[in-house]
């Protein structure tokens, strides 16, 4: 009998905590299916890393969701699925008095509406016990100035993920909110500060193994809360 490779399928994996979980698991034996906008960067990300397979497109594209489903299916289902791809929204961020509403649909509709697509074309993929990580920030479980149009977006999610867990009891349904880190997305939300004292993505990592391997229930997690600690 052929022995189990787990698989994942990891959105947004072109930089950040995306692309540091990704060189994780796939140096652990894992098999892992990628995306990002933009196909260079993800080319580049995974670059000399064994068994990845990348499907460069936008996550919020119902067609390249499409293509992610037939690449999951070739590969014969999937244990882990991370919804890490995120939209900022504009830099700085506005108030929501300020926000322009055509730019708030694009950030609902990449934060909350295609997570929720993805794991509707991937459902009959996901095997018993699969883990769905969503990727979820502080600005989605407490109000920020100026960080509304965000925040919204990520506690849609949040709630998006503890419906999909009531719902469906076979799968561990996991909202994960990683903290500060040093990232693009980071920096762009806070464009005249120096964010050199956040930590790396790649320290945030080991929390998020302790999800992925461990058997913790479905909810919302910190990450500075895991074991092992998450450390600068």
């Amino acid at each position: 009998m052929t022995e189990h490779r787990p698989t994942a399928l990891i959105t947004g994996a072109s930089r950040g905590l995306g692309r540091a979980l990704t060189a994780d698991l796939a140096t652990d034996g894992w098999r892992v299916v990628v995306d990002a906008r933009h196909g260079d960067e993800l080319a580049a990300a995974v670059a000399g890393l064994p068994d990845v397979v990348s499907v460069p497109g936008d996550v919020a594209d119902p067609v390249h969701r499409a293509e992610l489903a037939e690449t999951v299916d070739d590969l014969g289902g999937l244990d882990v699925l991370v919804l890490n791809a995120s939209l900022l929204g504009p830099s700085p961020q506005p108030q929501l008095a300020d926000y322009p509403l055509d730019v708030l649909e694009r950030v609902l509709r990449v934060n909350v509406l295609a997570p929720l697509g993805l794991v509707q074309a991937l459902r009959g993929l996901l095997r018993p016990g699969a883990r769905i990580l969503a990727i979820t920030s502080d600005a989605g479980a407490e109000p920020m100035d100026g960080w509304g149009g965000y925040g919204t977006s990520k506690a849609a999610l949040e709630f998006l993920g503890s419906v999909l867990a009531v719902e469906n009891p076979q799968w561990r349904v996991l909202v994960v909110d990683p903290g500060d880190m040093r990232t693009v997305m980071h920096q762009e939300a806070f464009p005249d500060e120096d964010i050199s004292d956040r930590p790396e993505p790649e320290t945030v990592v080991p929390a998020l193994r302790v999800l992925v391997d461990g058997d913790h229930p479905s909810g919302r997690y910190r990450a500075a809360d895991l074991t092992p600690a998450v450390t600068s």
